[in-house]
């Protein structure tokens, strides 16, 4: 790409950073690069600035994904948004592959989750039922999303029902994930090609009038997306170099399993700036947008990602990764996605139902605080 990044382009971003309150947070990064090369700092102090600098490095980049499919198209952008949305959790997650921190790797998978689909939406139904009496929300999309949700849950249980005993059980383990791997990541393409291809009328907005009503912030040109997606990918693959070098020692002094930190914290931390989206679109009463950022997100997560780590494992770690997770993983999964399919089935929200979500959320999360799985 001959393309030059001109002085209004880099204007443009700087105007997009003095307008987001949540991009103040970028003073982070040289912050926590400071801190891990000059400084020297503890390991809790690292974990907090790289949790702090990872968050808006997020938001940028999701925007600068934005930037980039609206001017490539519905089909090419929405592979691009699949492709790129959750890079931030696809960054940490190999970075601490390469590092052999399986549980929290499969931590992270299961909490993008089940964050997604409850924290992220269940947030999103009372932000927008508390502003507006009901809403409404295209049923199909939704029961799309949940069902792909389910596939790569029974996917998932498989190789969790083996009994880990013994090397020729690892074996099988190994060459039953890899074999999944694939076939979740098959039926992701097939999934996009049939909701962006052959079947799109169908997963249109509930409210006709919604279409693009003077939508948030505006795009960026192809040159100036491209160059921010590239620079803040190497920052974020920095700093999460950092933050995974710094999560053994921040679990042990604050009492937390590695579980844990990939179950909440990174989950949280690296669907910051989706989260923020769809808080503001339930708002503005656009709940097509929060639902198919929230569960959309969560089947690309089980769907896509979970698959590309698998594959992954084999260049990166010590050892394939496989798909066989902890009981209550499995368990919390598909206790999510089957909560997410009552909830959603009727395309009609009110803020109690949001409710419901977060309650099944903290549940989890306070189980896996107080009981962590072991290692």
């Amino acid at each position: 790409m001959n393309a030059v990044v001109r002085p209004g382009g880099l204007r443009l971003v700087w105007q997009e950073v003095r307008h987001n309150r949540l991009l103040w947070l970028l003073v982070f990064v040289p912050v926590v690069l400071v801190a891990e090369h000059v400084v020297h700092a503890s390991g809790q102090v690292l974990f907090v600035l790289s949790v702090l600098a990872i968050v808006p490095l997020a938001a940028l980049l999701s925007h600068a994904t934005e930037s980039v499919a609206a001017s490539t198209g519905d089909a090419v952008g929405g592979l691009l948004n699949a492709t790129l949305g959750n890079l931030t959790e696809l960054v940490i997650a190999l970075t601490a592959l390469g590092a052999g921190q399986y549980m929290l790797v499969k931590g992270s998978i299961a909490g993008a989750i089940v964050t997604n689909s409850l924290f992220m939406l269940g947030a999103s139904l009372v932000l927008g039922g508390l502003r507006h009496h009901t809403q409404e929300f295209n049923a199909a999309t939704a029961r799309l999303q949940a069902a792909m949700l389910f596939i790569a849950t029974v996917a998932l249980l498989v190789p969790s029902l083996v009994p880990d005993e013994g090397e020729r059980a690892q074996v099988f383990i190994q060459e039953l994930s890899l074999v999944l791997a694939l076939l979740l990541a098959a039926t992701y393409a097939l999934g996009l090609y049939f909701s962006l291809k052959t079947h799109k009328e169908f997963f249109g907005s509930a409210r006709a009038q919604e279409a693009d009503e003077g939508e948030h912030e505006a795009t960026w040109p192809p040159a100036v997306a491209v160059a921010v997606l590239a620079g803040v990918t190497v920052l974020v693959a920095l700093v999460s170099e950092i933050f995974v070098g710094s999560v053994e020692v921040a679990a042990d002094a604050l009492g937390m399993s590695d579980a844990f930190v990939g179950f909440v914290v990174v989950a949280l931390v690296g669907a910051a700036a989706e989260i923020a989206s769809a808080f503001s679109a339930a708002r503005k009463n656009r709940l097509d947008l929060s639902v198919g950022i929230a569960l959309g997100s969560s089947a690309q997560i089980a769907l896509f990602v979970a698959p590309v780590l698998v594959l992954a494992s084999y260049f990166l770690g010590p050892e394939p990764m496989t798909l066989q997770f902890w009981p209550s993983a499995v368990a919390m999964m598909f206790l999510a996605t089957l909560t997410v399919t009552l909830v959603c089935s009727g395309g009609r929200s009110a803020w109690f139902l949001g409710v419901l979500l977060l309650a099944v959320y903290l549940t989890f999360a306070t189980a896996l605080y107080l009981l962590p799985p072991r290692a």
